[in-house]
């Protein structure tokens, strides 16, 4: 079974949509209340992190299940830097680009991350801000994004997919229930 496509905008138009679509799935598949907790949790730290990690949103998302089996599909385009690959890529429970699983996915990835750019911290700062901080270093790191989701989303879920080919990240969550 394939749930309908939600899309959700930056704004975040859809995500509750997204939210009453999950219920649906486990209402016709008839889970019990606590899998069906967990698969609406599920959902919600998925759309979550790629909110957070991206910082804008373009997505679709949707639901696959084959038996116990149930598939929480994300896709959004996004410009991607180095930070993004690595929060992203830090998600998946393999670690790494599930798109490049072929010599050319391979090249394709390692060509995609050589140019991928650097982060872009100064740009939200007026020009008088900038001024006073000069000769100062300005970073976000990891340590600042607290990671919730990505935490969240690990224990919970079975598998982890991301997905990063050019603009277009794909996150799959697998989860199981008996």
């Amino acid at each position: 079974m394939k749930s309908n496509i939600i899309r959700i905008d930056n704004m975040g138009k859809g995500f509750h949509k997204a939210i009453a679509e999950t219920r649906k799935v486990c209402v016709y598949n008839e889970l019990d209340h606590r899998s069906a907790l967990r698969l609406q949790l599920c959902a919600e730290e998925q759309l979550s992190l790629a909110r957070s990690v991206t910082r804008e949103m373009d997505a679709s998302f949707w639901i696959e299940t084959e038996g116990p089996e149930y598939t929480l599909h994300m896709s959004t385009n996004t410009d991607i830097d180095k930070e993004k690959r690595s929060m992203l890529l830090k998600t998946a429970s393999s670690g790494k680009n599930e798109a490049a699983n072929s010599f050319i996915g391979k090249l394709r990835d390692l060509f995609e991350t050589a140019i991928d750019a650097e982060p872009n911290y100064n740009s939200d700062l007026p020009s008088d801000v900038l001024e006073d901080l000069a000769n100062r270093t300005i970073q976000c790191s990891d340590a600042e994004w607290n990671g919730y989701e990505q935490s969240t989303l690990k224990r919970l879920a079975d598998t982890i997919k991301i997905s990063i080919i050019g603009n277009v990240v794909e996150v799959t969550v697998i989860k199981t229930f008996a």
